[in-house]
């Protein structure tokens, strides 16, 4: 059995969009004396940001971190590059030589490239990463001229994630 809906009866202001266009009218007006008085409510991007005013939950671009010696964090392990929903990371793996230093981990990314463009800032790629090697940026003014130039690799990732001192599962001996 059919439910019949009984459609409300509309007066001739309502038939008309009187009062939703009086409505929008009033709105107008009232935003039009606040910006009369210095109260505006729209940013000017981009001379205003958001800098200062971005929540403490915000998630924004991944990068890569380095220790305070200079060595790479990430050990290669491919759980960021799994996790990934819109498969925006790419990590190609190789082996630390025996004879290195810092030979103790068995593998460090030859490459590694993030396709900013299919980022979804989601923030699995930092929660996944053992080695704290991926942070997000509060970041949300990320551009480019070509596609080219959002594809950020190695070098470009560290050199946006830059140092971040703590302490290092990877290197340390007692794990």
């Amino acid at each position: 059995m059919a439910l019949v809906v009984q459609r409300p009866k509309l007066s001739l202001a309502e038939k008309l969009y009187l009062p939703a266009v009086l409505g929008g009218l009033m709105l107008t007006i009232r935003h039009f004396f606040k910006s009369l008085g210095g109260k505006t409510e729209t940013m000017q991007y981009p001379e205003q940001k958001w800098d200062d005013k971005l929540p403490e939950w915000y998630r924004g671009a991944p990068t890569l971190v380095a220790d305070e010696w200079g060595r790479e964090r990430c050990v290669s392990c491919q759980l960021c590059e799994f996790i990934c929903p819109p498969r925006a990371i790419t990590i190609t793996p190789e082996e630390i030589p025996r004879t290195d230093v810092w030979a103790k981990v068995e593998k460090r990314p030859k490459e590694f490239e993030i396709d900013m463009i299919r980022c979804i800032y989601c923030g699995l790629c930092e929660e996944v990463c053992p080695e704290q090697a991926i942070f997000l940026r509060k970041d949300y003014a990320i551009t480019g001229y070509s596609r080219a130039e959002m594809k950020h690799n190695k070098a470009k990732l560290y050199e946006l994630g830059g140092v971040m001192p703590d302490v290092i599962n990877k290197w340390n001996d007692q794990k």
